[in-house]
Parts: structure tokens; sequence; C-alpha cells
């Protein structure tokens, strides 16, 4: 009697289930809809996972063998080699400029104490002469040390301009055009500064040449009437600059 019980309630739940799934067909697809929602996520986490792990494998990376042929190799080394000779040709440029600025300078200022000089002939004592002629042999030493530091600025300068040179011929034939011209530029620019103070100091030297004729002339003519002293003033003062050179 309750075998038959029991089976007439499980017939009556399943007569149950397939009435409702008939009359609501929503309800049908929930638990299939419910797992495949469920695997969505569960795909996108395994997804990730595999992810993470393929990106902490190693990959060897693949090189460009054309990077490390003899011939990249040289053009590399030989722009290293055109960056040095010109970091070394812009030092030895500026300080062959400065030398050349404090002779220039100098010379101008030697200028201007002979034409002081030779303005104040005929009317000063023998003591003011001999003054004056002590800073004019002051201002002579003065102008031979700073030609004398320019000079071997000048030596240095030189060499270092033909190192420059020589770097960017070895980069033009090293097929490192880039380096070639930059090189080559530079030693245009340095030459052209070099050149521009170098015609200043030119200049000052050919108003020293000037001015030390006119003392000269204005010297002779003021002679015949120079006491002896002063003759005399003036050779001790010619004697002691020579000492000085």
């Amino acid at each position: 009697m309750a075998a038959a019980a029991a089976g007439w309630s499980a017939r009556w739940v399943r007569g149950w289930s397939a009435l409702l799934r008939r009359s609501f067909p929503i309800l049908a697809g929930a638990r299939s809809r419910c797992v495949s929602g469920l695997r969505g996520p569960w795909r996108k986490v395994a997804a990730l996972g595999l992810g993470v792990t393929l990106s902490a494998i190693p990959v060897a990376q693949k090189h460009d063998p054309t990077l490390l042929s003899n011939e990249a190799l040289i053009r590399r080394a030989v722009s290293l080699v055109t960056d040095s000779t010109g970091t070394l040709l812009s030092q030895t440029t500026y300080a062959l400029i400065d030398a050349l600025t404090e002779y220039t300078t100098s010379v101008y200022t030697l200028v201007s104490l002979y034409q002081k000089y030779t303005q104040l002939l005929g009317k000063m004592n023998s003591k003011e002469e001999d003054a004056i002629w002590q800073v004019i042999i002051g201002a002579r030493v003065e102008v031979t040390t700073k030609q004398q530091e320019y000079l071997k600025l000048e030596s240095r300068w030189r060499a270092a301009l033909r190192l420059s040179e020589m770097a960017a011929e070895a980069a033009y034939q090293s097929g490192a055009n880039q380096a070639s011209v930059s090189a080559h530029n530079h030693i245009q620019l340095v030459k052209s500064q070099v050149q521009e103070i170098r015609q200043l100091s030119q200049k000052a030297e050919t108003k020293l040449a000037e001015a030390q004729t006119e003392e000269l002339l204005k010297l002779k003519e003021e002679e015949p009437w120079q006491p002896a002293s002063r003759q005399n003033s003036n050779e001790a003062a010619e004697e002691a600059y020579l000492r000085e050179d």
C-alpha cells in the first residue's frame, strides 16, 4: 500500500513539473542559463591565468645581426671619436679666444700709453717722463706675456683642429655621414670664431705700430731741444725694456 502511494506521488510531481514547463517556458531555460552564466566567468578566469602563465615564460629576443656587424661597430666607434675630438676642439677654442682677447686688450692699453706719452712730449720734466716710461715698459712686458700665452694655446688649438679633421674624414670613409657632417660644421664654426678674434688682435697690433711710429717721429723732433739728462733717461728706459724682453 505504501509503495503504491509513493509511486503515485512521484507521478504526480512529474506531471506537475511537466505542466509548469509547458505553462512557463522561461523556467525551463533558467537552469541552463545559470550554468552557462557560471561557465562564462570561469572561462575568463582560466584564460587570464593562462595569459599570466605565458607572460611569465621568458621569450628569447631576436637581435638584428646588422647591428653587430663590423661596419656597424666601426661607425659607432668613429662617432664616439668625432664626439671626443669635437669636445677637445671646443675647449681649446674657448681657451684660445680668451687668450687672444686678453692679448688684444693689453695691446690697446699700450697704444693708449704711447699716445699719451706722445702728447706730453716736451711738456714733462725728467721725473715725469721716467715715470711714464716705467709704465710703458710694464705694459710692454704684459703684452709680451699675453702674446706668449695665446701662441702656446694656438699651437694646442691647431693640434685639436687636425684631430677633428681626421676624425671627420674617418667618419666619412666609414659611412657615418651624420657624424662626418656634424664634425665638419663644428670645424667651420670654430675656425670662423678664431678668425674673427684674430682680426681684432691684428687691428690692435696695427694701431700699436702706428702709435710707436708717431712717438718716434715726435721724439726726433724734440731731440735737438732735449737736455742731456732727458736723452739719457730715454736711453735707460729703452735698455730696461730690452732687459725685460
